[in-house]
């Protein structure tokens, strides 16, 4: 038996997990917003952000298109490389992506001649 699924039906869906994600997130936030935490845990969770990002990029550069590949031979590392070196001596996020994001595109254009 094969069912229809409705228009409706799939927007309901995409409000209800809009909805519940909001409220797993905000509610929280809101409440610890007006507390005053001490200064070790506070330190402790402006590390967050940065551990994020870097576990996002991390995954990007060991496995790029989600399929685990050699980084050496692509161009993911070598951008992240210069992304960082570029965030290193300009303290510029914008500059440092934009350096990244030449340097990738750059790269994946010169890559391919240079191992192939």
């Amino acid at each position: 038996m094969k069912t229809e699924v409705t228009q409706t039906a799939i927007w309901i869906v995409i409000v209800g997990m809009a909805l519940a994600n909001f409220a797993v997130r905000f509610i929280p936030m809101a409440i610890v917003s007006r507390m005053d935490l001490p200064k070790p845990i506070m330190r402790w969770l402006s590390y967050v952000p940065v551990s994020v990002m870097g576990a996002l990029v991390a995954g990007e550069v060991l496995r790029p298109g989600g399929a685990w590949s050699n980084p050496l031979t692509g161009p993911s590392l070598y951008a992240a490389l210069v992304t960082a070196g570029v965030f290193h001596f300009s303290r510029s996020f914008l500059g440092a992506t934009v350096a990244g994001m030449a340097s990738f595109v750059a790269l994946q254009r010169l890559l391919p001649i240079v191992v192939g």
